[in-house]
């Protein structure tokens, strides 16, 4: 059975690949664990770190969980690489943990999608960096990442 399609489906063109990345970055700095599991298929497998996760109940479980430990998280995603049904990207993200102790994570991800535009994998490399409050980059309010805040590259990270 196939759910809602979520566009744009593949197979990717540099113009659909780099909107599937924004779409996923914004439904993710919305921070609400539902609406992002809506991106990916009921049986979608993750690897998140050493974390293995399948199917959607899991996935909003699990990102429940991470947006009560990784506070006021703010994200950018940047294309790396793309073919027929594939996107690779990079990217990085600031939060703090109850403590006010500050990180940016750093990544990358490998996404497999259906022909529907849903993800059915996604594989997940993520290392944390401390970081002091006075050298956060990522400053704007909850919600999409404004049209005007610089990518990655363009803030050499």
């Amino acid at each position: 059975m196939m759910d809602t399609a979520r566009p744009p489906v593949p197979p990717f063109t540099l113009e659909t690949a780099v909107e599937k990345v924004r779409l996923a970055e914004d439904g993710w700095n919305s921070r609400n664990p539902e609406k992002v599991a809506l991106a990916y298929t009921v049986d979608s497998q993750w690897r998140n770190r050493a974390e293995f996760v399948t199917g959607r109940v899991a996935i909003i479980a699990f990102l429940s969980r991470k947006w009560q430990r990784e506070m006021d998280h703010r994200l950018i995603k940047e294309l790396w690489a793309f073919r027929e049904n594939c996107i690779a990207v990079r990217f990085a993200y600031e939060w703090h943990d109850d403590s006010g102790n500050w990180f940016r994570s750093y990544g990358n991800e490998n996404w497999e999608f259906g022909e529907d535009g849903l993800m059915r994998k996604r594989y997940a490399c993520i290392n944390d960096a401390p970081l002091r409050e006075a050298d956060r980059r990522f400053h704007w309010p909850q919600g999409r990442r404004p049209d005007d805040h610089a990518g990655l590259s363009d803030l050499g990270l």
